[in-house]
């Protein structure tokens, strides 16, 4: 772990001008993913996990479905791709590497068949997150639990992959697993992340303007107007992509809405109102046009890897739907009860 990365400050302070929003600032970690080797005593995206070599691991009954458009890759293949392409950036592609490409994607025929077909079997889940307390101060811990694993299974269920939560205590663990089992494939390569190590930085947001009074709404679009100016944005995006949420992986804060509205989440087991615990994103940068959470390099600290095949806006190269997040929200009260997802 280092901790190179910082997030410039925001341009202007909206609680000088907007005083109502200071009581509701709250507290999220970026975890600024960027490929790198985890091991499982590492806060991680995409990493090895501290798993109990005696404790089942958890799988997924489905449904499972395929199609013709999108054919269904082993995380080997999808590996053997990334690091091809990787590889061969910048020159032409040799006739092995070819050929294994052409092996994994076969040449289609036309007209696509898009009929859908069940995937038969059980499926082993991916590890997507696994983060230590140690690291991520915004992290909702039960009792005598310092470790959050996440892992979902790599098929839509019925839009975005099924996660699995697991709480434990790292102490407890003395005997890991060291070969986890996988699925034998994936709906889309998006749904493999690539291992990624982290430096989690703290920053302060604000509600997103939907959750927001109808008044201070109205307040904000009016102000934002020659703000937005100077930037070249939309007037009605400003607040929000600018000093509302923080964009890209990140535990706490507040989430940023988009497809649907905020509405009531209620904990399914006893029907306290549900905080957002991770934010998976398909994309590190913001959406506003000067980039203005993008990180830096702190002086004096080591440079962070680089971004991957996709540059430093896609370096754990998952992709939620068309480029959105999937969203986890977990219980206030009590994190170990059931947790909800939303894709926004």
């Amino acid at each position: 772990m280092n901790t190179a990365l910082v997030t410039p400050p925001r341009p202007l302070d909206v609680t000088a001008v907007f005083p109502e929003l200071a009581p509701l600032a709250r507290t999220a970690t970026r975890l600024h993913p960027r490929p790198g080797a985890p091991t499982w005593r590492d806060s991680s995206i995409g990493g090895p996990l501290l798993w109990p070599a005696d404790e089942p691991w958890p799988h997924c009954d489905g449904p499972h479905v395929v199609d013709g458009m999108n054919p269904a890759l082993s995380p080997a293949d999808i590996r053997l791709e990334r690091r091809i392409r990787a590889a061969s950036h910048g020159r032409s592609l040799t006739p092995q590497e070819r050929a294994a490409l052409e092996r994994i994607r076969p040449p289609q025929e036309y007209p696509l068949r898009v009929d859908v077909q069940p995937y038969e079997g059980s499926l082993a889940m991916l590890p997507v997150a696994q983060l230590y307390a140690r690291d991520v101060p915004d992290l909702p811990t039960p009792d005598g639990a310092d470790l959050l694993q996440v892992l979902w299974c790599p098929f839509d269920h019925p839009i975005m992959p099924r996660t699995a939560l697991f709480w434990r205590s790292a102490a407890t663990v003395t005997d890991v697993l060291g070969t986890p089992p996988e699925p034998p494939a994936t709906q889309f390569d998006g749904y493999l992340p690539e291992p990624c190590l982290l430096t989690p930085e703290q920053v302060t947001e604000y509600p997103d303007h939907l959750e927001l009074s109808a008044e201070l709404r109205e307040r904000l679009g009016e102000w934002s107007v020659p703000q937005a100016d100077e930037e070249d944005m939309d007037p009605r995006t400003y607040y929000d992509c600018v000093l509302s949420t923080a964009p890209g992986w990140k535990v706490g804060g507040w989430p940023a809405w988009g497809p649907t509205d905020p509405a009531p989440r209620p904990c399914p087991a006893c029907g306290t109102g549900m905080e957002a615990l991770l934010t998976i994103a398909t994309f590190e940068e913001g959406d506003d046009k000067g980039r203005s959470w993008s990180p830096y390099e702190a002086p004096g600290t080591e440079p962070s890897p680089g971004g991957g095949r996709f540059g430093p806006g896609r370096p754990t190269e998952v992709q939620i739907g068309s480029g959105y997040k999937q969203q986890l929200y977990v219980c206030p009260a009590e994190p170990g009860h059931p947790h909800i997802e939303l894709m926004q």
